[in-house]
């Protein structure tokens, strides 16, 4: 059975642990125009953080002002208890590393690394180990003669990543930091990414519009809309629980239909929509007679060809209008009676024994889900 997350694994459940990292009531215009929108945030040591969001949402703009290239129009950065107001970019406790790694073509892998540490002037004994050190780390020991042009896309990112951490910087600030990757490296070095910052203990703070990579990432999420946060919380909080529509369609894919509860008592509430009515076996703080959004995630749908034994909510009927198949996991487009698609997710867990096994195009099939499987959105 595996262990109880303890505190240290959850530092922003415990009442009076101290953040790292606080910000508070900070905004930022540009003109007329505000990209950050009076935002609190506390983040804690040896977080792995990511600040997710659509292209203008403000992600990158708030973690430049964590870095110090953009001062706040108002609010506060705290960094390690000191008001960051008037400190500059090169005296922050932290380093950046940016989408376009920014590395030095001239320069061997060693030398990139060591670039920031002979600027500061460290002994060269030390600047030695530790770049030896950071690139056991990141295993590119083999490599630092080569120059970048040299290097691979994710071992160029690696170079990046260690000439960030040799500095030791108590907050490492990414900005897309895999964007620049292909699919396949890229999800292979989200896991290499998130070792290595467990393995240091820096506290990272990674900008993502990839909702995949955040989730993979993260210890929190910070899902942010028009200079706002939508929701702060786990990715399992995120997904599972989405505060809002914006975040349920943002994060993943998620059927929203919009009703009107006909019941609300204290172990269920009975939803009136145009797929029926939908039975939701958990309290929720709402009224009868309110008008709210159900959201049901594809793959909590079971898909069937074969009609239900017995009428009961949570169930109906459709026409398979479109299906995508993606090797691991099929998506099927249904077409209800009243013209509505619900999109439903299976896993191809056996290996169909001819080409025209399974569900297909115009079939008619059955839809159903559990009644802890739909999410009531009041907003």
């Amino acid at each position: 059975m595996a262990a109880e997350p303890s505190t240290n694994d959850t530092p922003w459940l415990v009442a009076d642990a101290e953040p790292l990292i606080r910000i508070k009531g900070v905004s930022k215009k540009f003109g007329d125009f505000t990209a950050v929108n009076n935002v609190n945030l506390d983040i804690y040591q040896g977080e792995l953080f990511c600040l997710l969001g659509g292209s203008g949402c403000g992600k990158t703009t708030l973690l430049r002002m964590l870095a110090g290239f953009e001062t706040p129009t108002s609010g506060q950065i705290i960094i390690d208890g000191v008001d960051m107001s008037d400190v500059p970019p090169y005296e922050r406790p932290t380093n950046m590393m940016f989408q376009s790694y920014a590395l030095f073509p001239h320069m061997s892998v060693e030398k990139n690394v060591a670039f920031g540490l002979k600027q500061d002037k460290v002994p060269k004994d030390e600047i030695a180990e530790r770049v030896h050190n950071i690139l056991k780390l990141v295993e590119l020991e083999d490599f630092k003669a080569r120059k970048p042009q040299q290097l691979s896309g994710g071992q160029r990112q690696r170079v990046a990543l260690a000439r960030a951490l040799v500095k030791e910087p108590k907050v490492l600030l990414l900005d897309e930091p895999l964007a620049a990757l292909d699919k396949k490296l890229r999800e292979q070095t989200q896991f290499e990414l998130a070792n290595i910052q467990e393995e240091v203990g820096v506290t990272f703070v990674v900008v993502t519009h990839d909702q995949e990579e955040a989730m993979t990432l993260s210890t929190r999420i910070a899902v942010m809309d028009k200079g706002e946060f939508q929701q702060i919380g786990t990715p399992t909080e995120i997904y599972e629980f989405p505060d809002n529509r914006f975040v349920a369609d943002f994060i993943g894919s998620a059927n929203i239909v919009e009703g009107k509860v006909v019941e609300n008592d204290a172990d269920h509430v009975l939803v009136s929509t145009d797929l029926g009515d939908i039975y939701i076996d958990h309290g929720q703080p709402t009224t009868k007679g309110s008008r709210v959004w159900v959201a049901i995630r594809p793959e909590k749908i079971q898909l069937s060809k074969e009609a239900p034994k017995k009428a009961a909510p949570n169930q109906i009927a459709g026409k398979v209008d479109d299906i995508g198949y993606l090797g691991g996991m099929s998506i099927y487009l249904v077409r209800l009676e009243n013209g509505e698609i619900v999109d439903v997710t299976t896993p191809n867990l056996l290996r169909p024994k001819n080409k025209s096994q399974g569900i297909t195009w115009e079939d008619d099939v059955y839809l159903s889900w559990e009644p802890s499987s739909a999410m009531l959105l009041n907003k």
